[in-house]
């Protein structure tokens, strides 16, 4: 077996649809990376929320942006525990609830939404030495020069089974959700949900989150030990 190396500098770009295991893997990754963990997702989410509580209309553009720049985020990276606030207030369970999750596409879809957000992101990467980022795209656009790019994926039946595992959800409903929100993000003008050229597949379908991070963990030795 080849001889784990731990670089002291180096920045995992992992994107993916929901539900493919970004977070589980990126976050156990970043552990055992001695790392820290950004899930930029949970970014677009804080500001969703800030805009759901400003009472925008989601279909204005201009006033979605304008509260996503005057909100302060305040961003936990610790991949143990990691933690959201947005102007002051935790936004840990709200963000992850049924009307965050119906309206963050629509504000992640605003052009100057994402500028600012990837600003912010490019920002915390420069300001760690060993990062594990998750997201839709930041091996494309937030991290183009990342150390390792892969883009995890799984059939939409095993998406489905996991998220309405996390959320007590319905499966079925929640297939659909997927499929909506993977279009919304996928079809977008700017920054649209894709696999990096460069970016290595894995299918986590029926593959375990430990030897997914296993495999992972492989690829990086091999790009850093070379």
């Amino acid at each position: 077996m080849a001889e784990e190396v731990r670089p002291e500098k180096c920045v995992v770009a992992v994107d993916g649809p929901s539900g493919s295991g970004k977070s589980t893997v990126s976050r156990r990754l970043a552990t055992r990376l001695d790392g820290v963990y950004l899930d930029t997702g949970a970014m677009y989410r804080a500001v969703t929320w800030a805009v759901l509580q400003g009472g925008a209309d989601l279909n204005d553009p201009d006033a979605i942006a304008k509260i996503a720049l005057e909100t302060e985020l305040s961003i936990g990276t610790d991949p143990a525990a990691p933690h959201f606030a947005a102007n002051g207030v935790n936004v840990d369970a709200p963000i992850r609830g049924a009307e965050v999750t119906q309206a963050v596409s629509a504000v992640a879809a605003v052009p100057a939404v994402r500028k600012h957000l990837v600003a912010l992101q490019q920002a915390i990467i420069a300001g760690h030495p060993r990062i594990v980022v998750e997201g839709r795209d930041i091996a494309s656009v937030v991290a183009p020069d990342a150390t390792l790019k892969v883009y995890l994926t799984a059939s939409s039946a095993a998406r489905a089974q996991r998220r309405s595992a996390e959320d007590a959800a319905d499966v079925s409903a929640t297939e659909a959700d997927l499929a909506r929100r993977d279009k919304l993000d996928s079809s977008r003008a700017t920054d649209p949900l894709r696999q990096a050229s460069d970016a290595i597949e894995v299918d986590t379908t029926g593959i375990g989150i430990d030897e997914v991070v296993t495999y992972l963990w492989n690829l990086l030795n091999s790009k850093v030990s070379k």
